[in-house]
């Protein structure tokens, strides 16, 4: 029968908590540490963002004594604590050792003889003797008896052959013991006077505790959509969302969401949010106006979360000043969600297949990184480069008509701002559409299951296939002419690689690693921000997307000189399934800087496949000879099959023609 022994010391359940806690910390720890970072290597270098990326990382740090810490990492630290402290409790535990050893027991070595064995257990029992020990206070009569007893049992195991055997076989003199079971529980636990207080912790934690976990996670999880905003958020943006939807429009709709995306918080900044939005309505006018009107409920109410959101982030886009530090931590918290709840919206709009609502949004992320109102002027893009006012824009460039003109306006007055516009062109998203060495549009449109056919056929597979670079804004540069031999090679290259490319599983051309995880110029966005465009392939005349927009990063700057300093990315898409010429337009938007979109118009023809006229009819198909299987099968249904003559039957035959063939010959030669 098993007995049980309870961790009165608390040494199993030490190291049972020892065991967990390295199973739960280490792999946290490890990920914690070998975590990639996704913030880019190489930021821009002007001083307003080197400025904005300085207090970033303050922000994120936090100070000494407010250290900007996540949960994970609180969690990892109180782990470890704990981790520590009972390791050191279980240092200073002292583990009985239940390996039964008689020489310990009697204080002799291992290799005494009987003879000293004897002599030594005769001084030992002339000492412990019960009848030579006095009981006292800490040495009771019982704890005198089996203490000789144990001596004397540990004397017989090294004389007595039977006991000695048994301590040899079983590691105990008395021969096999019952089972003994360990649990990792002190004993008090487990007694009756206790069970109440047991039973009643086991009810908070698994009747209680453990389902309003569940619950909080599974309800919580149940009101957010596969977008992760809230439910609520998706169901205001598809009623509120329309194919003729307006930037104001999309900017209302956006606003909807922070009825339920805004945490509420106390703010006693009241009068400043007063004064902001007073300047806000003086700037904009009858702007925001509408876009007050347009996040209105079917009440007629503004939500207060949702006139704050708004009053913050058109506070942001205009470069209004907030003193109070509770609102400007609110505001860093109401941009950095825009990214989310513009996504949410944006597939919105693709699900409908609605092009320019669709834009909208898209081009709403420059506006908010860019800090620059929807309403603004194509002049008013400049203010993105470094020390550039509105009223710069007037003074320093009133004819320049892109960034290139600007630039080439500062450079004529020798403006102390050019250095720092020159390091923010270095990092300026403007991206151009490559063509062939050949002039030819490198749009190309390739038939799924011929690569290269140029006939595309109705509901055929079709990929576009679009080259971009990133040229920053400046002087053209020169590049060097190439013999016609070095062309035809390099474009022979061209013709391999995009083939292998249209024939692999990616939807980008592989770069690598030095080419990749570049910052942006973005001295107005509470972040680090990198670059990423949306290519969307789109017919203008009906609003609509032809295929859902591909999101991409990473478009390499050119090397002036190189083969290939452009990436190639593909859109897979099945062609119209009825006939014609079907002209639709490319846009290329990014999400980080205003006003760069460069756009092409591409043309797909779609014609019937051709008739081969050379091909047999049924008439002119032979019989299926008797002895094959299609002859076989031809004669069990009643079909003509074609008799296989025997060698007898061919050779008179032939016999019969050699004798026509003579006659004919003697004939001629009667003639």
């Amino acid at each position: 029968m098993a007995t049980y022994e309870y961790d009165e010391a608390g040494v199993m359940a030490a190291y049972f908590l020892i065991t967990f806690l390295a199973l739960v910390l280490v792999p946290l720890t490890i990920s914690s540490l070998t975590k990639t970072s996704e913030k880019p290597t190489e930021g821009c270098q002007c001083p307003p963002c080197v400025e904005q990326q300085k207090s970033v990382g303050k922000q994120e740090r936090g100070s000494l004594l407010t250290p900007n810490l996540s949960k994970k990492t609180y969690f990892l630290l109180g782990g470890w604590s704990l981790f520590a402290f009972v390791c050191y409790r279980v240092s200073l535990l002292k583990v009985e050792n239940k390996i039964y050893n008689p020489f310990e027991i009697l204080g002799i070595k291992s290799d005494t003889t009987d003879k000293d064995i004897k002599s030594h257990f005769k001084s030992l029992s002339r000492q412990f003797h019960p009848d030579k020990v006095k009981a006292t206070a800490n040495l009771t009569i019982e704890a005198i008896q089996e203490h000789f007893i144990t001596l004397t049992k540990a004397y017989k195991s090294l004389t007595d052959e039977k006991i000695k055997r048994n301590w040899i076989e079983y590691n105990n003199p008395d021969g096999p013991q019952s089972t003994s079971m360990g649990i990792a529980l002190p004993k008090w636990i487990i007694e009756g006077k206790n069970r109440i207080w047991v039973l009643g912790a086991y009810g908070l934690v698994f009747g209680g505790a453990l389902p309003a976990l569940v619950g909080r996670w599974w309800f919580g999880s149940r009101q957010k959509t596969k977008d992760g905003i809230n439910a609520l958020s998706a169901a205001a943006f598809f009623k509120s969302i329309k194919e003729e939807s307006s930037m104001e429009e999309v900017v209302g709709a956006l606003g909807k969401a922070y009825k339920w995306e805004l945490p509420v918080t106390k703010s006693k900044a009241s009068t400043e949010m007063e004064q902001i939005e007073k300047s806000i309505k003086e700037r904009l006018g009858s702007k925001w106006t509408e876009v007050r009107k347009l996040a209105q409920d079917y009440d007629g109410e503004l939500h207060e979360q949702r006139r704050k959101a708004l009053v913050l982030l058109y506070a942001h886009m205009l470069r209004l000043e907030i003193q109070d530090a509770g609102l400007r931590k609110q505001q860093k918290q109401v941009i950095l969600q825009t990214p989310l709840l513009l996504n949410a919206l944006l597939n919105v709009s693709i699900s409908r297949n609605w092009l320019f609502p669709s834009l909208f949004i898209m081009r709403l992320h420059a506006y908010f990184t860019q800090a620059l109102p929807p309403s603004a002027s194509e002049r008013q893009r400049f203010t993105q480069l470094p020390g550039i006012g509105q009223d710069d824009v007037k003074t320093v460039g009133p004819k320049a008509k892109d960034m290139a003109d600007f630039l080439h306006s500062l450079e004529e007055k020798d403006d102390p701002r050019l250095k720092n516009v020159k390091k923010a062109m270095e990092k300026w998203g403007h991206v151009e559409i490559v063509c062939s060495y050949s002039f030819e549009c490198l749009f190309m449109l390739m038939i799924d299951i011929v690569i290269g056919e140029r006939i595309v056929t109705p509901s055929s597979i079709v990929f576009l296939l679009i080259k971009l670079r990133i040229s920053p804004p400046g002087p053209a540069t020169e590049t060097k002419e190439r013999s016609v031999d070095e062309t035809k090679r390099i474009v022979q290259r061209t013709e391999e690689e995009d083939e292998k490319f249209l024939t692999s599983r990616l939807d980008a051309e592989e770069l690598p690693s030095s080419a990749t995880n570049k910052g942006a110029h973005a001295p107005f966005w509470p972040g680090v921000r990198k670059p990423s465009w949306w290519i969307v392939l789109a017919d203008d005349k009906s609003n609509r997307v032809v295929v859902p927009p591909l999101k991409i990063t990473d478009i390499p700057n050119s090397q002036p000189g190189s083969d290939r300093d452009y990436r190639s990315y593909k859109i897979q898409f099945q062609c119209p399934p009825n006939t014609g010429l079907f002209t639709w337009k490319v846009y290329v938007v990014s999400d980080t800087f205003v006003g760069e979109e460069p756009t092409t118009d591409i043309a797909l023809k779609v014609e019937d496949p051709p008739t081969v006229e050379d091909q047999p009819s049924d008439d002119d198909i032979s019989e299926p000879d008797e002895d094959t299987l299609a002859g076989q099968m031809a004669a069990m249904r009643g079909g003509p099959v074609k008799k296989i003559r025997s060698k007898d039957e061919s050779d008179e035959e032939s016999s019969t023609d050699d004798d026509k063939d003579s006659g004919s010959d003697s004939d001629s030669d009667s003639d």
